[in-house]
């Protein structure tokens, strides 16, 4: 075994991997480039005169197989339209996974409701139905089901524990572009599907997203006007019907968007392929990838593995380290080494000036956020690995990421 690279050895990755932050690790050419010319040659940017971004919502529209799609300006923003249509009381309750991005509680948050957090299944790291059902209270409004790492969530018990309790389920498929459940898209199964095209996505258009639902207004609002300031413009005038703001996607980013969208598949195809030959690459290092559940298909935004601490000579934190020398783009816990709910945002309440809202509404439910709170979530983020992944991973990329881990994990395995 070579020294580690760490230790001034040899890196077991040649150069620098195609990352999704340039052009080394995202594909654009003349298909993004025509519809941005269409755009600037006509000088229609918004999507209030141009033809671009309802072209967008009505491809994505068609692709998923649903009735009504609204682009907007951010996979964020995409959230807190799904929550607005939803329309909650203040100090309603919101059940989400710890293990996420901040964007997806902030809706949540501004909306007045509460997020309570359910801890995740060891294995796949999405949100554990057992647990959504022990917090469960008659302030229950919604569930919201993260597809962590492009993998689906377990849907069919989900479904069937919202059905029960008469709540509604947002599908945050942020990263699942084209993921899975059993035979049907992830995002068409609950009530709304929300989707981002941030630069590190399958597909993207710099920042956006898009909200998807069957059956608009069936909450009592349309799906639009909850990005577009309540206003119903197709009546004309302005008559802006309740409280909502302004989400709009600029035509420039849904011209990148019907460029990307032609790609989609391939790129997604390419991700999976890649990761299914580092899983076998790693069949006798000890770690354990993070896998789609039996029945679904990933889609793999990041590749991820546990790793045992007990296992090993070093801390996980240090592991990582050596694997950030060998080349290795990735980082330890999704979101980070502490779940979402310790982040002093959660935590101490940082939210409408020094109001605590809504934690500190009557009758708001008053979680303490304690490490207790989710063991499994945080024993993920202390133990997991998460590799940013893109489609343009070649067999020689993938065949060094695998020495780089075989690499590190053999010198610090514990005899």
């Amino acid at each position: 075994m070579k020294e580690l690279a760490i230790n001034n050895g040899p890196r077991a990755i040649e150069g620098t991997l195609p990352s999704f932050r340039d052009a080394s690790g995202r594909t654009f050419g003349e298909e993004e480039t025509r519809h941005l010319r269409d755009v600037m040659e006509t000088g229609r940017l918004s999507f209030l005169t141009g033809p671009k971004t309802s072209e967008f919502e009505r491809r994505w529209a068609e692709m998923y197989g649903v009735e009504t799609a609204v682009a907007v300006a951010n996979g964020t923003a995409a959230l807190h339209v799904a929550v607005t249509y939803l329309n909650p009381d203040p100090a309603d309750e919101i059940i989400l996974s710890p293990i996420t991005d901040v964007g997806t509680v902030i809706p949540i948050l501004y909306q007045l409701a509460i997020p309570v957090f359910a801890d995740v299944d060891p294995k796949t790291q999405n949100i554990d139905p057992a647990s959504i059902e022990r917090n469960i209270t008659p302030r229950t409004k919604a569930i919201i089901v993260t597809h962590v790492y492009g993998h689906p969530a377990d849907m069919d018990a989900i479904m069937a524990i919202a059905r029960k309790h008469g709540l509604s389920v947002i599908e945050d498929c942020a990263q699942a572009h084209l993921a899975y459940y059993k035979d049907r898209l992830c995002g068409t199964i609950g009530d709304v599907g929300c989707f981002s095209f941030q630069q590190s996505k399958h597909m993207t258009t710099g920042d956006g997203g898009m909200v998807i639902t069957n059956g608009d207004g069936r909450f009592g609002r349309n799906l639009r006007h909850c990005s577009d300031k309540g206003w119903p413009r197709e009546r004309g005038g302005r008559d802006h019907l309740f409280l909502a703001t302004n989400y709009h996607m600029t035509e420039l980013q849904a011209a990148v968007g019907l460029g990307q969208l032609g790609k989609l598949k391939r790129f997604v195809d390419a991700r999976i392929t890649s990761a299914d030959r580092l899983t076998e690459l790693l069949a006798g290092v000890p770690v354990t990838p993070v896998l789609p559940a039996e029945g679904t298909v990933g889609v793999y935004f990041f590749y991820s593995f546990r790793v045992d601490p007990a296992a090993l000579t070093v801390s996980v934190p240090e592991m990582m380290k050596a694997l950030t020398a060998e080349g290795i783009d990735g980082f330890i816990g999704y979101p980070g080494p502490i779940p979402l709910y310790r982040y002093p945002l959660i935590r101490e309440h940082r939210t409408f000036g020094n109001s605590g809202w809504p934690f500190t509404l009557d009758g708001a439910r008053r979680d303490d956020f304690a490490s207790e709170l989710c063991p499994e979530a945080e024993a993920a983020c202390r133990e997991t690995v998460c590799m940013w992944w893109t489609d343009r991973f070649e067999d020689r990329h993938v065949e060094q990421i695998a020495a780089a881990i075989e690499k590190v994990m053999t010198a610090y395995a514990r005899a």
